[in-house]
């Protein structure tokens, strides 16, 4: 029997010629700046203002992307000023070489201003693997998507996979949208169009701040309007306070999955500070109460592995030993030891011991 041997590609041969991946890549970007041997990249060709403060990237991406699940997240590293800034982003898959990533300027936002004002078609931008457990549930219960502001982005595509899949004319889907003005809503005409075209799908929109008529935050009469919530999966993203409210008035539903991408504000009354024991590193550090562990381990010059800041990618988890800590997301406080702590999302109550 022979032996048929593949041929190598060029890309594959230069590889083993120039081994140091980072040589390799940048020989290889003077090519086709899309090509690499590790770095999942993308190069946006199109560029929309969708919404206020809102931009819309139609990205191009090469070999080495992993497409995450409808709703997902996926890390997005770009560099400004010569600062490279990690932030996380649901993407919507446009085809088999395309995704979009909706962006919301964020005050203060070095990221997010720069995709909204900077960024233009050709640049290249570099993505992290995707992780969430928002995917699309696999049975044909009710589905309800809640959203405010730019936690739209996953619901958008979810949304988008039930239409590919055909799977929005096997289940009810419902999607409540608050915004604070009719200049904040994205994929407005997009929702409309789903709506007439698909008798199982409803959309809502809500403008809390309206000249004229502003329309109420999540309450219980928003739950009302659903029957048989015990039945109904729910999914919301939004800041923290809206998706604890979600988690309150929902708590009945079958299945129910939130994302906060803020967190609450600190409290003025929790002063003072707490003393932090590293037992990696041998240090203890001090750190102010009430504010995200993370941020005051970074003030203390201290650079903790992180991801997303927002509590989801659990790349800052770590074991914590002793103290107790707060969710910075929901508020709930947690006394006990031997917990996984992720130190983006909680502050310190008392002294701590984690392992970092």
């Amino acid at each position: 029997m022979h032996t048929i041997e593949k041929t190598k590609s060029p890309l594959s041969a230069l590889v083993d010629v120039v081994i140091d991946p980072y040589s390799a890549n940048f020989w290889l970007q003077k090519l086709n700046p899309l090509w690499s041997v590790n770095q999942a990249l993308g190069s946006i060709v199109k560029k929309e203002i969708i919404a206020n403060d809102t931009v819309a990237l139609t990205i191009e991406f090469n070999r080495k992307f992993s497409v995450g699940e409808a709703g997902q997240h996926h890390p997005v590293f770009v560099v400004v000023n010569g600062i490279r800034y990690e932030r996380t982003y649901s993407l919507t898959q446009v085809n088999a070489k395309k995704v979009l990533l909706v962006a919301k300027k964020v005050e203060n936002g070095v990221a997010s201003s720069w995709l909204l004002e900077q960024s233009k078609v050709g640049d290249i931008l570099e993505f992290g693997r995707p992780y969430g457990d928002m995917q699309l549930p696999e049975n044909t219960q009710p589905l309800i998507l809640l959203a405010a502001g730019s936690g739209i982005t996953p619901m958008h595509s979810l949304i988008q996979a039930l239409v590919v899949s055909n799977k929005i004319n096997e289940m009810p889907v419902t999607l409540m949208y608050w915004v604070k003005t009719q200049a904040d809503v994205a994929f407005k005409a997009e929702f409309e169009q789903l709506a007439t075209q698909y008798e199982n799908f409803k959309v809502e929109f809500f403008y809390t701040q309206d000249a004229v008529h502003p329309a109420s935050r999540l309450n219980e009469s928003h739950v009302k309007a659903f029957q048989n919530i015990e039945q109904s999966t729910v999914y919301a993203c939004g800041p923290s306070g809206f998706t604890a409210n979600v988690e309150a008035l929902f708590a009945a539903a079958h299945c129910i999955k939130t994302e906060a991408f803020s967190m609450s504000p600190v409290l003025h009354d929790e002063i003072g500070f707490v003393n932090v024991t590293l037992t990696q590193s041998n240090k203890v550090v001090a750190i102010p109460k009430g504010q995200p562990i993370l941020l005051g381990l970074e003030q203390q010059n201290i650079k903790p592995k992180h991801g997303c800041r927002m509590g989801i990618c659990n790349k800052c988890a770590c074991n914590k030993a002793e103290g107790s800590t707060k969710n910075l997301v929901n508020g709930s406080q947690n006394n006990e030891p031997g917990n996984l702590l992720k130190i983006c999302v909680n502050s310190a109550q008392t002294d701590l011991v984690i392992d970092l």
